[in-house]
């Protein structure tokens, strides 16, 4: 990659955007991060110095991304964490773990993807995120397949969208800000359950997966892939 790329990561105010934030900063990359809330926006532009720029964003407004690229320039590459929704057993017939969590997670990646497209270079990088419950569901069925049908979006938009790479990042339970906002004890029950499921026996950090998301993005000969960085996980 040049020294001199652009990135964009839209849900790049915190967890795994940031740190990729940080990553690319760091090699002379130039980031545009785009994320919900301002005043995170702001907190995380002051960590990532001069090289980075950002604008609020909302991926269930499709105006709202238009703008955050438009605003922009062209594209090495773009990473789409944003998301925030919940999960629930299929019994409990709760819109917002069913159809909510798809407009929020797959529908939200789906459009940003879209309106970045006019933006994105010929040998850009697409890197979404799903995660390891597409190949390991553990209850909250509509999560599994939100994953999976975001793992199936990377191949079609790999075919249609070629020369441009497109991959899928698949995470396992990983020690972010996210997590650390919550309750100690709901935290650690978490962890604790997710180290008797995996082979490496504790969460990831942020920057094992930002790490993983960075490969995707730079690997030229990776695309329609998914990489899962769950601690072996996904086939315990």
């Amino acid at each position: 990659m040049s020294q001199t790329a652009s990135y964009a990561i839209v849900g790049g105010t915190s967890g795994i955007g940031l740190a990729l934030a940080r990553i690319l900063v760091a090699r002379g990359d130039t980031v545009r991060i785009g994320g919900r809330s301002p005043d995170r926006l702001a907190a995380a532009l002051a960590t990532l110095g001069g090289r980075a720029s950002g604008q609020v964003v909302d991926t269930g407004d499709r105006a709202s991304l238009a703008a955050f690229f438009a605003a922009g320039p062209a594209l090495s590459g773009l990473f789409t964490p944003a998301a925030s929704y919940r999960t629930g057993d299929f019994r409990d017939g709760d819109l917002d773990t069913s159809e909510a969590l798809f407009q929020a997670k797959f529908w939200g990646q789906y459009w940003t993807v879209f309106e970045a497209l006019p933006h994105l270079l010929p040998s850009a990088s697409v890197v979404l995120m799903s995660g390891a419950a597409s190949a390991r569901p553990i209850g909250a069925p509509a999560y599994a397949a939100c994953n999976a049908a975001l793992e199936g979006l990377a191949r079609g938009l790999a075919i249609e969208l070629a020369p441009i790479r497109v991959n899928c990042l698949s995470p396992g339970t990983t020690d972010s800000d996210l997590w650390r906002a919550r309750p100690a004890d709901q935290r650690e029950g978490a962890y604790d359950h997710w180290r008797r499921l995996t082979l490496v026996q504790r969460p990831a950090h942020v920057d094992e997966q930002a790490h993983a998301a960075l490969f995707l993005l730079d690997n030229g000969n990776m695309t329609g892939s998914t990489l899962f960085c769950d601690g072996g996980y996904s086939f315990r």
